[in-house]
């Protein structure tokens, strides 16, 4: 793994003098909110206290009014109504938030997500099927859609309308729906335009419900699974996302649904929960039931309203996680041992791998852990129906979307944006494939984005680090893109003889600075290496400040993210 290079982002510190003379924080609180582009005291209160008045009307998206009067007229007539997502987190609780909601106003209800394997992602001509076959009238589609042309066409043959809740970018010609919901239309006014799919939804439902009179307020038990969505699509954490998920976090604290409230209690996390616990124990566990079973058992659960039935089904999507992640484990690591041993693989800038035994459902997660490992965009392949499908990661500075469209004649079908993609193609193109992507990937790839960078945010001192510094960085939370934990540095670190090495290259750190007396606790992941050369010289450390659960209490601990000895 390479080392990251510590960027210092430059910032305009007349900024800081003015915001902290007008505010009184610590300087280090101004410069982080200046880095977030706030820079007034108004502004930094309204990032300080995100509440319902700063979401906004939802009747400004492009079509909403349109949406609400077919959902109406639905409802009024009685229509059978299918509520389609994607199979993943996004997807499935977008299902469970709009039947949630509508289940206020309509009985008449259904729900739909494509089997991985035999349908693949987006609106599926089976689905339509289905619709059809259920005389359903109207089909919502959440988190997916927007290019779902041909699937939505043949729903209006058949007499059903569709109203897409996308949030991806539209590709030429939009679906000929009732309403397509997309901020990323260029077409659509409304002012926030990062909304996970569940957002899209959240928002039809709030316009819904002021159509009706009800007030926003009343909203409030469907925030807990919007808060899960935005945290695990990793969309930015910056304006209405923010609020959305900053509510939504108080919601699972204090009153979850039942179903969230089981899979919090099977994952082991600590109450209360915050955006890693979701993206990295409740989350898989959503999209177990989809990679290596049926997403449908993932929205049962998020429906469920008896304890015991709900815990049940959490047990079951807690099987399937280890499952996935004992494939997923044998899957990396295979992949990791073939890469190493490729002859010259250091002086290649990209990862193509096929392997027709690898599951289908997990190939995402190895190249993400592919891209991470080696820092190259990174294509993982396995072999489904005859084709070639693959899923592809990149690594910051660089747009995979640009490279496999110089690809593209080699494809039966790509899709995606500039960090992930999916595509299939012929068996018999996978050599040239990893031939002209590396080619593009050499070409394209600048010179920045070849080495890891690491953000540093300041520098702190471990004595300054205190309960009251703790409590006033967490009002920066909900953490996520774009308002990311921040990584401070501390300078003449030492080891105090209690730091101790771990499985898998990590290290139990105990440090303290080199002229002070407070300890501090902490991890480090991949560091063992660096940790073992450092023969107990002080040195520097890149950190985020984090909250540990040791024997019923919590403490204040570090996350090491990278080390250096004195130059």
């Amino acid at each position: 793994m390479k080392s990251p290079l510590w960027q210092f982002p430059a910032i305009d510190e007349s900024l800081v003098d003015a915001l902290q003379s007008a505010t009184q924080m610590d300087r280090i609180f101004c410069t982080l909110l200046v880095q977030r582009g706030i820079t007034t005291p108004e502004a930094a209160k309204l990032f300080f206290r995100p509440g319902w008045e700063q979401l906004h009307d939802p009747f400004e998206m492009k079509d909403m009014d349109r949406a609400v009067q077919r959902l109406d007229q639905a409802v009024k007539n009685n229509e059978r109504i299918l509520l389609y997502g994607d199979y993943d987190v996004d997807g499935t609780t977008s299902v469970a938030l709009m039947y949630r909601f509508l289940s206020r106003f309509h009985t008449h209800l259904d729900y739909y997500l494509p089997d991985r394997d035999k349908e693949g992602y987006g609106v599926s001509i089976a689905g339509v099927e289905y619709a059809c076959e259920q005389q359903c009238g109207l089909v919502i589609a959440m988190d997916c859609g927007i290019k779902a042309n041909e699937a939505v066409a043949l729903a209006r043959s058949y007499g059903i309308d569709f109203i897409v809740c996308d949030h991806h970018v539209p590709e030429g010609d939009l679906p000929e729906a009732v309403a397509n919901l997309d901020p990323k239309r260029p077409d659509c006014p409304y002012p926030y335009k990062e909304l996970s799919g569940c957002g899209i939804s959240f928002k039809l439902a709030q316009a819904f419900a002021s159509f009706h009179n009800v007030p926003v307020q009343e909203l409030s038990d469907l925030l807990d699974l919007l808060a899960v969505s935005i945290a695990c699509d990793i969309v930015p954490m910056t304006g209405e996302n923010r609020v959305l998920a900053h509510l939504g976090l108080k919601r699972l604290q204090h009153a979850p649904s039942i179903g969230l409230w089981a899979l919090i209690q099977k994952s082991g996390r600590p109450t209360p929960v915050n955006v890693n616990d979701l993206v990295f124990a409740v989350g898989p566990m959503i999209n177990a039931a989809g990679r290596l079973g049926d997403a449908r058992d993932a929205v049962r659960l998020m429906l469920s309203s008896d304890r015991n039935s709900a815990l049940n089904y959490a047990s079951q999507l807690l099987r399937r996680n280890k499952e996935r992640r004992e494939v997923d484990h044998q899957t990396a690591n295979e992949a990791i041992g073939i890469v190493l041993s490729h002859p010259g693989y250091e002086h290649t800038k990209s990862i193509v791998l096929y392997n027709a035994g690898w599951h289908k459902g997990i190939i995402g997660i190895a190249a993400s852990r592919m891209a991470e490992r080696f820092h190259r965009p990174a294509v993982i392949l396995t072999e489904s129906n005859g084709r070639a499908v693959g899923s592809a990661r990149s690594v910051p500075g660089f747009d995979l979307y640009t490279a496999l469209q110089s690809c593209e004649d080699l494809f039966y079908s790509y899709g995606g944006h500039a960090h992930a993609a999916g595509m299939q193609m012929p068996v018999e193109n996978v050599e040239a494939f990893e031939h002209r992507f590396e080619q593009a990937v050499q070409q394209q790839m600048s010179r920045t984005a070849e080495q890891p960078i690491l953000d540093i945010s300041g520098l702190l001192p471990l004595e300054n680090i205190t309960p009251a510094f703790w409590k006033t960085l967490k009002r920066f939370e909900p953490f996520g893109p774009h308002n990311r934990n921040p990584v401070f540095y501390a300078t003449d670190v030492v080891d105090t003889g209690q730091s101790r090495l771990l499985e898998n290259n990590h290290v139990r750190f105990s440090l303290k600075s080199a002229q002070g007396q407070v300890v501090f606790g902490g991890v480090g992941f991949d560091l063992g290496e660096k940790f073992q050369e450092l023969n107990g010289q002080p040195f520097d450390i890149a950190f985020n400040i984090r909250e540990e659960f040791w024997r019923g209490e919590r403490r204040i601990s570090l996350q090491i993210k990278d080390m250096r000895t004195k130059a």
